[in-house]
């Protein structure tokens, strides 16, 4: 072993990283105020979306945005009690959908996920994990010519990034790969090669067990602060001070609160996702399903049904409004006409975005011996795999698989 590296979150990034680390040869300890996958990695929807590599923050979005907005039930909703507060993020996150960054994020974006793709593959193969894995593609909907002909340029960018994808322009060939769905949904794109875990909480687990039988250590801790001192990070937990040589922070939502203690300021905020997860026997769902004007999708969770999805910017302190966990399953039920919606299991979680749709990866501007490793939004399980090996090159002094120059925590 080399030396003591902290990784600070038990979500997906940081038990995956802490596992890259184990990997080259360093003695690693998680610490997280919870526990495994207690958070946001616990009730997504569980997909590996590598085909979505086009950022949230799009020209044209902030057209949209008032529309949406006026329904607090709509795909995208600011509570009143938090739109004053999250004012500075919209604005940056409007700089960001502007046409001559767009094209920067874009790229950045596709380059994470193109390595994280590959890097799960070899993820998969180390911890023995094709058993948790659903390879049935997903089916992207529209309701309309005029919705699927607005698609297209999307649909054009994936297949500029070599994204295997077939065109459905009947109901007819939609119900040939997913029988069951409402006549009016008329258009469909599939992707044959979009990747479900069975469970994202499990996966999470089964990466975390295989850590755990490796040697490494999982403690749970609340993080106070951070500081650094001479050849390494103090780390002040509620109950003991802890030292490390190095320090990965990957707290998922509230890892702009612990990077602040150092001194640095990353605009971090939540998109509270909400879900209903339905029990085995709720539907016939062969794949994927994402409801492209509607801001949900329908995955298969343990046999099961899960619904989830929209974004609601609300910070972390608000209650939850599973008043649109309602409204999802609903409208469910509307396009899925033999969806059994009783016995549902309701969840609210907390995705940590940026304004520019891209994580911060790499070194604290206040201290080399800290690497962040944050802000993944809708992308954390996907870009988990490829995060994880930037960010062990970045702690063994190494050049990363590709640069990290857009990722770093000083671009805002």
């Amino acid at each position: 072993m080399t030396q003591r590296v902290v990784v600070i979150g038990a979500g997906v990034i940081g038990i995956t990283t802490a596992l890259e680390l184990q990997r080259r040869g360093h003695s690693v300890l998680v610490l997280d105020r919870i526990g495994v996958a207690a958070e946001a990695s616990a009730g997504n929807a569980g997909a590996f979306a590598f085909p979505e590599v086009e950022p949230l923050a799009t020209p044209g979005i902030m057209r949209k945005a008032p529309k949406w907005l006026l329904d607090p039930l709509g795909p995208l909703s600011i509570p009143p009690a938090y739109a004053l507060r999250i004012a500075p993020w919209m604005y940056r996150f409007w700089r960001a959908s502007r046409p001559d960054r767009y094209g920067e994020l874009l790229g950045a974006q596709a380059r994470l996920t193109d390595l994280s793709r590959q890097a799960l593959g070899r993820l998969v193969a180390s911890v023995n994990g094709e058993g948790l894995l659903q390879r049935d593609g997903q089916m992207q909907l529209y309701e309309g010519e005029a919705e699927f002909r607005a698609s297209l340029p999307t649909w054009d960018l994936r297949r500029k990034h070599g994204i295997e994808f077939e065109l459905l322009e009947s109901p007819v060939d939609i119900a040939k790969k997913q029988p069951g769905l409402s006549s009016r949904f008329t258009h469909a794109g599939f992707t044959p090669n979009w990747l479900n875990t069975v469970d994202p909480k499990s996966w999470v687990e089964h990466l975390a067990e295989v850590f755990l039988n490796r040697g490494g250590q999982i403690q749970r801790r609340e993080i106070r602060a951070m500081s650094p001192v001479e050849n390494g990070i103090r780390i002040v937990c509620a109950d003991e001070t802890l030292g490390a040589a190095k320090v990965v922070v990957a707290a998922g939502a509230w890892s702009h609160q612990i990077a602040q203690t150092l001194g640095d300021r990353i605009p971090l905020e939540t998109e509270r996702g909400y879900n209903t997860t339905l029990p085995k026997g709720a539907f016939d769902l062969r794949m994927h399903l994402t409801f492209s004007g509607h801001g949900f999708v329908a995955s298969k969770i343990n046999g099961g049904v899960r619904i989830g999805g929209a974004v609601e910017l609300g910070g972390l302190s608000l209650p939850p409004n599973f008043k649109r966990a309602d409204v999802l399953l609903k409208k469910a039920a509307e396009f899925l006409p033999g969806l059994k919606t009783d016995g549902g299991t309701q969840w609210m979680g907390f995705r940590p975005s940026l304004p520019d749709s891209i994580p911060v990866i790499g070194p604290s501007p206040k201290s080399p011996q800290v690497v962040y490793a944050f802000g993944h939004g809708h992308l954390g399980l996907t870009q988990s795999a490829g995060t994880a090996e930037m960010v062990g090159a970045l702690v063994d002094r190494q050049s990363p698989p590709i640069s990290v120059s857009p990722y770093a925590a000083t671009r805002f």
